[in-house]
């Protein structure tokens, strides 16, 4: 087991105070302070009790806990209600703390818990309102059945936590209990259902990429911005579905269109707000016209630019549950045809690429009835989520499948014209929708706010309290504090209508082939995924995938920048009511038993677009990965078919720990080939001389590379960022607009970032690949360009700022790993700190030492296979990792095997808090056991649960 390590504190505002009687509290719990009773006792106290039997009240039969060496448990019930309340049960055994902190996150309660430093966070989801979706998804939407299963997973929970409180159920609530009179309240089926909506929010699409293109509007053209999205390279890399089907077995656009313009080349046009000169000139977009009175086209783009610059400050301080909001969610999954495995039935693999945390967001369990029955439907196992009923990803006894974010756009932003009495839309004004929230804070008074909706969605900035002045004042009530003057931004997301994702999680548990598959996906309208199919059946099992979800159409516009609110015309088409406007289930893509044998997908495009034989006409987004992972995984398949003809379970778990890198393959002869007099960096240097571009942790040439890698950036792109995409803290001297009588052309400003590390820019993804390939090829591009620092001369070409990267990155290693390179290695830049969630990310060093743990040194990169992601801007830090991984057998399902990223129990020193990360991170996988048979002999603990 790695040691621990204290990281340095997170820096946020009014956040740290709260903190310190919990770190005292903790301290105590420790053994620190009071000794025995308080270290011992307490850690223990929460610790689930695995063996012997426990009643649980509203059970009608006994229920079986069975816990493997690692305490991942497989239940068995005699029907459905009794299965669901001892999920619920289990779950809140390990996992309360992680339960309670998610369900205050997604009710915009976090004040609740830890006081006045949330409010801000409160005050956003409030306003997104997730609680009230979930409520009406619970009321409106929901199968009787689904609803049956949500309350008897409620009252598994609720039977868990009578009669305890405070130590009794975690450390972390025992600090929270002697730190004032915080009680957890009773779990609501709503619960479960709004974690459904965070699960939405981390995969929200392209918003960020929406933002950061309307940002760098303020610095740099239309054209260069188009370099910076290149179009996805479908010459080169290879879609999800090739040809592809709807229902009527070829794409037909819907009736009466399918939107317009860009098809999801990433092309970069279509820009509808946020260019340099007004409102609308982005190129081959139509002019916006009927500006409401004080709606200038320059006051619009301005006001624009400044409540993006506090909203993407806003959103930096979100707490993400699945990931960060930067270089984006990642997945990869595959499945191969019996016909090419050893095993003579499908393998399908799967690994989720989320943000660190501790404890992993995936919970492994099996859920089994004694008897299939109409009162007993489920023989299921794979990974759930804690708070929420059903396994999410995994297989059952006929069929297995996967999932990876799709990407589809299901958000836009639109710039709204406020004035005193309400919004202005189509040359009208309309008045807000209004809400009241209170928030309530712990150790303080509540905070009330109001939250204002036009028909384009609720006010997001409204949240904002450094908005600069913009436009006319606009008067608004006290009530309604935080917004901008005259403009205000609109969010229009798909999550915000209520829907019935939470049926399909049941019925892809119990579906026994394809078509029960593409019904339950169906149902799964957020977030958009793509999911992937394998079934046992004679004589080689089939594959197969679906593209799900609610995907919009629009109007006009293709959703790649924020749109003007006040013109109906950028509306998205229909109602709001969740059946008009858009793309119909069965015109989303979808394939079964390709002819090449095998379906891989990984964020990459899920269809050439286009409108002739084989191409897909709906706008699904402009952009998607770029297809770095999914083509070396596609290349990987193909060229073992054609060295063996056969894959085995071992080859798709090497395949998914598979490390290199394609920048690598693409710039290391350019960075071989340049003349290098300095011998300490000709020495560096000849490092990549040979390598073979894979990056394993004990590897010097892909620590030297990374570090040009990350130079090379800084210096062709980093600087040329405006303010707001640069990391916070990065300062540069520039010459002043001219604007204004204060803004003196000549008059150099000091100017600093402001982004948040998670989501600042250049972030080296595979977008940051494929604009470099392409670069590349002009020696002389502007881009290359980078004015003279620290003694390093000015660059204007390619090679020079190459040759500079290289001589930066060899004192930046010198500096961080010695001077002496056969010390070198890419894991010890490249660590993985697990840090407990809430408390363990927001703490001082104590506290992160007490509940974190780390570090781990790992091979793999950004965009590689082994995606252990980081950002370029901030250093080499694990920020991205495969949060489990799993490669299933259909033809013998107790020899699938899977992983996750640290362990079942939330409760730290539990002897499962982490005793799967360190196999995690060597690449190995567990056995996994489904058939009772195999289930027994891996049993080491049974709980009988018991009426």
């Amino acid at each position: 087991m790695p040691a621990n390590e204290s990281a340095p504190p997170v820096k946020k505002k009014g956040r740290r105070a709260r903190l310190i009687v919990l770190v005292l509290v903790l301290a105590l719990f420790a053994g620190l302070g009071y000794g025995a009773y308080w270290g011992v006792d307490s850690v223990r106290a929460s610790f689930p009790q695995t063996t012997g039997s426990l009643k649980v009240p509203g059970l009608t039969g006994t229920v079986e806990v069975k816990r493997d060496g690692h305490g991942i448990p497989q239940l068995y019930a005699d029907n459905d209600d009794d299965l669901f309340r001892a999920q619920g049960f289990v779950h809140a055994q390990d996992r309360f703390w992680e339960m309670d902190v998610r369900r205050h996150m997604t009710s915009g309660r976090l004040s609740e818990m830890f006081g006045a430093g949330q409010v801000e966070t409160d005050a956003f989801l409030r306003t997104l309102g997730w609680r009230q979706v979930a409520q009406a998804e619970y009321d409106t939407k929901l199968s009787a059945e689904t609803k049956k299963y949500l309350q008897a997973y409620a009252d598994g929970v609720n039977a868990y936590l009578k009669g305890k409180s405070g130590k009794d159920l975690s450390v972390e609530h025992a600090a929270l209990k002697l730190n004032g009179d915080y009680q957890p309240e009773q779990w609501s089926p709503v619960d479960s259902v709004a974690w459904l909506k965070a699960m939405a929010w981390d995969l929200r699409g392209n918003m960020q990429d929406e933002i950061d293109r309307a940002l760098m509007s303020s610095k740099l053209s239309q054209a260069q911005i188009d370099e910076l999205y290149p179009p996805y390279p479908f010459d080169r890399n290879k879609p999800i579905v090739e040809g592809g089907k709807t229902d009527g077995g070829k794409y037909t656009p819907q009736a009466g269109g399918t939107g317009t313009g860009s098809t999801g080349t990433g092309s970069g046009s279509g820009s509808a707000v946020g260019s340099q000169a007004s409102v609308n000139t982005g190129p081959g977009t139509p002019t916006v016209t009927g500006l409401a009175d004080n709606a200038t086209a320059q006051g619009a783009t301005v006001g624009l630019r400044t409540q993006l610059t506090s909203l993407a400050e806003t959103l930096d301080e979100i707490p993400a549950i699945l990931g960060p909001n930067g270089s984006g969610i990642g997945s990869n999954s595959w499945v191969v045809s019996g016909r090419y495995t050893t095993t003579g039935k499908p393998l399908l693999a799967n690994d989720p690429h989320l943000s660190p945390q501790l404890p992993s967001v995936w919970y492994q369990m099996g859920l089994h009835c004694r008897t299939a029955s109409a009162q007993c439907q489920y023989d299921v196992a794979g990974y759930t989520f804690s708070g929420m009923p059903g396994v999410v990803i995994g297989h059952n006894a006929d069929i297995a499948w996967g999932m990876t974010n799709l990407g589809a756009d299901v958000t836009d932003l639109y710039l709204e014209q406020v004035k005193p009495e309400g919004y202005v839309y189509d040359g009208k004004v309309l008045p807000f929708t209004i809400r009241e929230e209170e928030i309530k804070i712990a150790g303080s008074k509540s905070k009330k706010i109001t939250v204002r909706t036009t028909n384009n969605g609720p006010l997001i900035s409204d949240r904002s309290d450094e908005l600069g002045t913009v436009g006319a004042r606009a008067p608004v009530a006290s009530s309604a504090p935080d917004r901008g003057d005259g403009y205000a931004v609109a969010l229009r997301w798909t999550a915000l209508d209520p829907g019935k994702s939470m049926d399909a999680v049941f019925r892809l548990d119990r579906a026994k082939t394809f078509d029960d598959f593409r019904k339950a996906a169906a149902d799964f309208e957020v977030p958009s995924q793509n999911l992937i199919y394998a079934d046992n059946k004679p004589p080689n099992g089939n594959i197969g995938y679906q593209a799900p979800g609610r995907i919009p159409v629009r109007n006009q516009g293709d959703g790649r920048m924020p749109a003007p609110g006040w013109d109906s015309k950028y509306a998205w088409k229909g109602g709001k009511d969740g059946n008009t406007g858009y793309i119909p289930q069965n015109e989303l893509p979808w394939d079964l038993n390709p002819s090449r044998g095998y379906i891989v997908t990984a964020n990459q495009a899920v269809a050439e677009p286009g409108t002739g034989a084989g191409k897909y006409p709906n706008l699904l987004t402009t952009d998607w990965g770029y297809g770095a992972r999914s083509q070396r995984i596609n290349d990987l398949i193909e060229a073992k078919i054609k060295d063996s003809g056969k894959i085995s379970t071992d080859d798709m778990r090497t395949m998914q720990m598979d490390n290199s890198s394609e920048i690598a393959a693409l710039l290391t002869p350019m960075l071989a080939k340049i003349e290098v007099s300095d011998p300490d960096v000709r020495s560096a240097q000849k490092l990549l001389d040979g390598w073979n571009y894979t990056q394993e942790p004990d590897s010097a040439a892909a620590a030297y590379f990374n570090a040009v890698w990350r130079n090379i950036l800084k210096l062709s792109f980093g600087d040329k960022m405006p303010k707001e995409l640069r990391i916070e803290g990065s300062c540069m001297n520039v010459r002043g607009t001219g604007n204004g009588p204060t803004d003196d052309l000549a008059e150099v400003v000091r100017e600093c970032g402001t982004r948040g590390s998670d989501s600042a820019q250049p972030d080296g993804g595979d977008r940051w690949f494929e604009v470099v390939r392409r670069l590349a090829k002009d020696e002389k591009s502007a881009w290359w360009k980078s004015p003279a620092a620290r003694n390093q001369p000015e660059t204007t070409t390619r090679d020079e700022l190459f040759a500079r990267a290289m001589k930066d990155a060899r004192w930046e290693l010198t500096a961080k790993l010695g001077k002496d390179q056969s010390t070198w290695s890419w894991g010890r830049l490249h660590q993985l700190t697990l840090k407990n969630q809430t408390i363990g990310t927001e703490g001082p060093g104590f506290m992160q030492w007490l509940l974190n743990r780390g570090p781990w040194n790992l091979g793999g990169g950004e965009a590689t296979v082994n995606a252990t992601g980081w950002n370029a801007t901030s250093g080499y830090g694990v920020t991205w990792v495969p949060s489990m991984r799993m490669v299933v057998n259909l033809n013998d399902l107790d020899k699938s095997r899977w992983i996750n990223l640290t362990g079942a129990s939330g409760h730290a020193y539990n002897s499962h808090y982490t005793d799967q990360t360190t196999l995690w991170a060597k690449g190995d996988l567990l056995d996994w056991p489904f058939g009772k048979e195999a289930v027994d002999k891996a049993t080491v603990d049974t709980l009988t649960l018991k009426p």
